[in-house]
């Protein structure tokens, strides 16, 4: 836990102002809890270099989202997004006892079974797209004023001593 936590005081010693340091890693929280899954580490670092703001500090921002929170993330992100559309359902129901590797290599390469795959798990892609973008902007907001507050703080301690 010490590592993590010296990683992240490293934020506070970026040769910048608070509000840009709080951007930065709001952008890549922003980022990192987004639905563009694969492209959350791409996008924070073109942003960041769009934008002119600290490209580590975005970087870390984005590892919010990492193996170990991807799932609660996610799941939060699919339970806020179906609340909000008003889905009650979704997952469709799935015959276990027919789950074999040639029945799901089939879902890929018949056309027809994809689409109907695509329709059945159109509910969950839609909740997880809508959640996702209320999550992320909540807490990119959240983010930025929580890092600037410490980062101000912090510096002025080290101005004190």
């Amino acid at each position: 836990m010490s590592y993590f936590r010296d990683k992240f005081r490293g934020i506070f010693n970026v040769k910048d102002t608070p509000h840009r340091i709080a951007l930065a890693f709001a952008l890549g929280v922003f980022m990192g809890v987004s639905p563009l899954i694969g492209l959350h580490y791409i996008g924070g670092f073109l942003f960041a270099w769009l934008f002119r703001l600290n490209k580590l500090v975005t970087l870390i921002g984005v590892s919010v989202n990492n193996p170990w929170t991807i799932v609660p993330i996610s799941s939060f992100s699919v339970w806020v997004g179906a609340k909000l559309i008003g889905i009650k359902r979704v997952l469709p129901g799935v015959d276990w006892e027919n789950v074999t590797l040639t029945n799901i290599i089939s879902k890929f390469t018949d056309m027809d079974k994809f689409i109907y795959l695509m329709k059945e798990l159109m509910p969950l892609i839609a909740s997880f797209f809508v959640g996702s973008f209320i999550i992320c902007t909540i807490t990119a907001v959240a983010s930025y004023l929580i890092i600037q507050i410490l980062v101000t703080r912090y510096r002025k301690t080290q101005d004190a001593e």
